[in-house]
């Protein structure tokens, strides 16, 4: 693929906008940055907090500790700490520059303040309104469609800034339509990686070390360090393990960066650390490495494009199969390899849900990586599942179409089911 061509550029503007950096869960941080944006323009610490929020929000905000606020969960814990210590300006990392005397006044401010927190009304997904009174002044933000999409600004009952929930392509961002398993191979074949060097070092670098921290010290459920002491030290246990070890620390309050993949930080740990653990095994050169994370970063956005950020269908899935295919592109997998390894992944763990950001993750997390790395044994061993082996068309493309459509249409009443279910446990 030429430099020139539109695809080309497409593909490496889509990996700048999606492996960025995000300190903790990416939705409670969204709520974090939505109320220091509100706090900047009501330009003084307010003293009372309204907070809507659509059902996905309280679904991956409710059960997660929230980094650099002492281990507090929640919506009220992230509003809190935005309005208190954030900085609007580093946006995701809103809350990473958070010191250690920083950290009480979050905990004193939600003992203080009333916090008011209610559903909101919305056909988005991902959709929050952050409204910060003082005194007679008020301030509005709101935050809808990904996760830093600013959509409303308002002080005092003047809009200072609205452009309508707009998707991304109307938002100014690169199209994904224009992906495609069998392009992203060859781009990840003839790339000139000082393209993309920066991206992909930073994404080994940060995930690499979280994921170290979650095998070395007690965070969650401790998945990573279960799968190492029950299942031994070989590289099918260890790529496995690594992820689950990232997500382990990250759903725990870990406050360390993560480089995240379609607005998760699960997700982006789930595409790359399978792949670094298999280049070490294989003694690939960092170009090799380079090239498979650029294929695993690449189809799993393509798969996420038509689920959308968030669903009841657990994005852990799309990375561990993105992952699968990275894994092959390592192993000398050609364009065939790798889209009967994305099928045969995605026949056989589709439908693992989402329940919310939380320890267990980890453990969805290493089942997805496990049957990514399933699917492409069985490819290599002259196995495969067939169109019309369940919700599996003839066709790689048409495969990803379904996936999409079974998420997006056909569980979104199980999304709501699985909603209501947490919400009458609070």
């Amino acid at each position: 693929m030429e430099r020139s061509d539109v695809r080309y550029q497409t593909y490496v503007q889509i990996l700048k906008e999606e492996l960025v950096p995000a300190m903790g869960c990416t939705e409670p941080i969204a709520l974090a940055y939505c109320a220091a944006k509100a706090k900047e323009v009501l330009g003084a610490l307010p003293d009372r907090c309204e907070v809507a929020v659509s059902g996905n929000i309280v679904k991956n905000v409710k059960s997660v500790i929230v980094p650099n606020t002492g281990g507090l969960k929640g919506i009220a814990a992230a509003v809190a700490a935005g309005v208190t210590v954030g900085d609007a300006g580093r946006v995701l990392e809103v809350i990473a520059g958070v010191t250690e005397d920083q950290k009480p006044q979050i905990k004193e401010y939600m003992d203080h303040t009333e916090i008011q927190i209610s559903p909101l009304e919305t056909d988005e997904i991902l959709d929050m309104v952050v409204t910060l009174y003082k005194g007679d002044s008020w301030s509005r933000v709101r935050i809808a469609n990904y996760h830093t999409n600013i959509v409303l600004i308002e002080k005092d009952g003047e809009v200072l800034y609205q452009i309508g929930v707009k998707a991304e392509k109307a938002a100014d961002m690169a199209d994904r339509s224009l992906l495609n398993v069998k392009d992203i191979v060859e781009f990840a074949q003839t790339a000139d990686l000082d393209d993309t060097r920066e991206i992909i070092e930073r994404q080994i670098t940060y995930n690499s070390a979280i994921s170290a921290e979650g095998l070395k010290n007690n965070w969650g459920a401790n998945v990573g360090s279960v799968l190492l002491e029950s299942f031994g030290n070989d590289v099918r246990t260890r790529a496995r393990a690594a992820a689950a070890a990232g997500s382990d620390a990250r759903m725990s309050g870990c406050e360390m960066p993560v480089i995240i993949n379609s607005g998760s930080g699960n997700q982006g740990m789930t595409a790359s650390l399978p792949v670094i653990e298999y280049a070490k095994e294989l003694g690939a050169s960092r170009d090799e490495l380079h090239r498979a994370l650029l294929l695993s970063n690449l189809i799993t956005i393509h798969q996420k494009t038509g689920i959308g950020r968030l669903s009841a269908y657990c994005g852990a899935v799309s990375a561990g199969c993105g992952a699968g295919c990275g894994i092959a592109f390592l192993l000398g997998g050609d364009y065939n390899c790798i889209a009967h390894t994305l099928v045969n992944s995605l026949a056989i763990v589709s439908g693992i849900i989402c329940d919310g950001a939380k320890p267990s993750c980890a453990g969805k997390i290493a089942a997805a990586v496990d049957c990514g790395i399933l699917g492409y044994q069985m490819y290599v061993n002259g196995q495969q599942f067939s169109g019309g082996d369940g919700i599996i068309s003839k066709g790689v493309e048409n495969t990803i179409l379904n996936v999409g459509r079974l998420s997006r249409d056909g569980m979104r009443e199980t999304d709501k089911e699985i909603i209501r279910i947490m919400t009458d446990m609070c």
